[in-house]
């Protein structure tokens, strides 16, 4: 991916990142530098397991935060409800769909690759369901390549929430 490509993200994935990476520089990364000078003082570094782990930790929480600020420099943060609302299915709306064969009813909102969550409905832009609504209106039908076989699905309301 090119280093300027723009990265989708919900105004609430945005903000999450930025509540994550807040904690990682007000809170992980002053007792992660705590950890280690305590364990400087053990005295010998060498078979010093406190050592070995909390430079590890640090490890991980300057990559994360590396990581974070890299995410939020190239996010094109997007608010549904600032879009207009032409009734189309485009990033950041939330979906009302029903299973053509079994009736079964779903909700999903689509997000960036970071925010996706199945459990809370939440599914990536690049997934197979996203991509064969992106685009559509209430009354089409899509039909959504599945481990189990195709499924087709109704969109019954896109919702600019």
């Amino acid at each position: 991916m090119s280093s300027l490509a723009k990265v989708p993200l919900t105004v609430a994935g945005a903000e999450a990142l930025r509540d994550e990476l807040h904690r990682l520089k007000t809170i992980e990364r002053p007792s992660v530098v705590i950890a280690i000078s305590e364990a400087r003082a053990q005295g010998d570094l060498s078979e010093n397991a406190e050592y070995d782990a909390a430079k590890e930790r640090q490890a991980f929480v300057e990559g994360r935060i590396l990581e974070l600020e890299s995410k939020l420099s190239s996010a094109q943060v997007i608010d549904p409800k600032s879009l207009e609302d032409d009734g189309r299915v485009v990033f950041g709306v939330t979906v009302d769909l029903e299973a053509v064969e079994t009736g079964e009813k779903v909700s999903y909102q689509i997000v960036g690759e970071d925010e996706s969550d199945i459990k809370q409905r939440k599914v990536s832009f690049s997934s197979p369901i996203a991509r064969a609504m992106i685009g559509k209106s209430a009354g089409d039908t899509v039909e959504v390549r599945a481990p189990g076989g195709a499924i087709e699905y109704e969109i019954v309301e896109v919702h600019y929430i």
